[in-house]
């Protein structure tokens, strides 16, 4: 992932990182020349007042533009990567097969569109930091050796030793966060749980306890205890780090001190040229977990988009213009089923559509009807048998273009804020015949290709997603039951005139419901138990279809 943002941003990567270099070398210039001006006698620094002087103003503005360059150009980095690193994401979810994404978990999507993105964001902005400090302790290191070759081996002994616990705490440290990351993973989902099931808490107080005490407290403490033991560790190296240096200018100045002509030119360089990387260091150390934490977002985000594969469905065959008929033939879908810590096997299903005709699913709760309809409209292509659209198979490489046939309104529906169908003049005075045919035009209207609230009861909000139905066109549509959280007058209307009125304008239509009293009004009833058909399919009169079911 991180290979990849660099690639995506090499130019501007290069202009950032050169500013970074060149910012890093003007302070280490300053500081020789701060160095320079206090060692000198008055003598020489009359006879070159001037030029000192603007060679220091000199550094002192190109340190300066380098350094307002370098952050600026860093920070545009980090907002590009930001926003290239969701959109991909999005693609990868969009692109995926619905089956793989219910495997990946929301949750987990979530995590990285937000705090995984962020993090890798972050590195960005503490990449000029990074580089300028680490130009600085390099060159200060060079100024010391050509001040002292005999202290510089010392200052190099100095800092390996911090290097070397530095790397053994850090270690440590990223296991901290790895964990910290996967436990954050778990934590989006049940912030979800929060926000959906706010009506069960609500009227459960034991569950609302144990819910937020067991489950969110101990995942929300579970992020924060991994990630205060890793961060901490990284404190402590840094302090560790700045002992090691507040030591060495200490033996310089008291122990290692000699008698020599140019020594306290040297003394006094070490220990300026010392204090002055205590600063850069301490910022290197600081950031340097920030590049870990980059590394373990990416690495999850990797995790994840490598579970979401791009392109496994890309669209190859024509839309289909003519629908005629859809068959399933010994079609099989099997699936885990959590409640009975089994396999649930849907089929073998043999089952056909045809336009201008309203099929009925019923079945009890369990029996795989849901799962059937999201075979139907090709989220879940089957793991037996074959579909046939018009007599001909559905390839693998046609699936997107078979999903154009169906609109659908599940019983876990999403309105989207505007009304994505395809644009056309009369969207809007269709949209609002629609919702005043449903009761709805007092509530909400259609301006503009969206809804102009979506502020409404779960059943006013069903009715909206059914004008979206209509608005779509598609030539078949699936109802997931759809009368389940309407009152008497709208079911009344949805069955009695809501399908009727799309048999007419010849579109296939199959309703998954459990309203017995209107299954005389369904062309043919369907029985589903335990994913079995309990008969084959029949095109009956209303008495002998009330009859099947009774």
């Amino acid at each position: 992932m991180l290979s990849y943002l660099f690639r995506r941003t090499r130019g501007l990567m290069t202009a950032a990182a050169l500013a970074s270099i060149l910012s890093g070398l003007f302070s280490v210039l300053l500081i020789a020349q701060i160095n320079a001006a206090l060692t000198s006698d008055a003598a020489s620094r009359a006879a070159t007042h001037a030029n000192p002087a603007w060679a220091f103003a000199g550094i002192a503005v190109a340190l300066m533009v380098c350094r307002m360059v370098s952050t600026a150009l860093f920070e545009r980095l980090g907002q590009r990567a930001l926003a290239e690193l969701r959109s991909f994401i999005a693609q990868c979810v969009a692109k995926t097969p619905f089956a793989q994404f219910e495997r990946v978990g929301s949750a987990r999507i979530q995590s990285a569109l937000t705090e995984h993105s962020n993090n890798v964001a972050v590195l960005f902005v503490s990449l000029p930091v990074i580089l300028t400090n680490t130009v600085i302790v390099v060159g200060c290191l060079g100024y010391l050796a050509l001040l002292s070759w005999q202290v510089f081996l010392f200052a190099l002994g100095v800092i390996g030793l911090g290097a070397v616990g530095y790397h053994l705490v850090h270690l440590r440290a990223i296991h901290y966060l790895q964990s910290a990351s996967s436990e954050q993973d778990r934590l989006f989902g049940h912030f979800r749980a929060l926000t959906d099931g706010a009506k069960e808490l609500r009227l459960h107080q034991r569950k609302s306890r144990v819910f937020m005490d067991q489950i969110l407290g101990e995942s929300v403490e579970g992020v924060r205890r991994l990630r205060t033991y890793g961060m901490s560790l990284f404190v402590i190296s840094t302090s560790w780090g700045q002992f090691l240096m507040y030591a060495f200018i200490g033996l310089v100045l008291f122990v290692l001190a000699g008698d020599g002509p140019n020594q306290t030119q040297v003394m006094t360089g070490f220990a300026l040229v010392f204090v002055f990387m205590v600063t850069p260091l301490e910022g290197l150390l600081i950031n340097i977990p920030r590049i870990n934490m980059a590394r373990v977002a990416a690495s999850r985000i990797d995790d994840i988009t490598r579970e979401m594969p791009q392109g496994q469905e890309r669209q190859t065959s024509p839309q289909v213009t003519d629908f005629q008929r859809l068959e399933l033939r010994d079609v099989t879908h099997q699936y885990y089923h959590e409640q009975s810590d089994d396999f649930f096997e849907l089929g073998p299903i043999n089952l056909s559509f045809t336009p201008g005709e309203v099929v009925f699913l019923v079945g009890g709760n369990g029996s795989g009807k849901t799962t059937l309809a999201k075979v139907v409209v090709g989220l879940y292509p089957p793991d037996g048998g074959e579909v046939l659209l018009n007599g001909e198979p559905v390839e693998a490489d046609g699936w997107d273009a078979y999903r154009q046939l169906f609109s659908v309104v599940f019983s876990d529906f999403y309105l989207f804020e505007r009304l994505l169908e395809a644009p056309r003049e009369d969207l809007d005075d269709e949209g609002n015949r629609l919702l005043a045919k449903l009761h709805l035009q007092h509530k909400v209207r259609v301006e503009n290709g969206a809804f102009t609230t979506q502020a409404l009861s779960q059943g006013q909000r069903k009715r909206l997603a059914l004008v979206v139905a209509y608005l779509e066109d598609r030539p078949f549509l699936v109802f997931d039951e759809w009368a389940a959280d309407q009152d008497p007058l709208f079911k009344e209307v949805f069955y009695t005139e809501v399908l009727p009125e799309l048999k007419r304008m010849g579109k296939a239509v199959l309703v998954i419901t459990h309203d017995d009293r209107y299954f005389h009004l369904a062309d043919r009833l369907v029985r589903l138990e335990s994913g079995k058909l309990l008969a084959p399919e029949q095109v009956v009169g209303e008495d002998a279809k009330i009859e099947s079911i009774v």
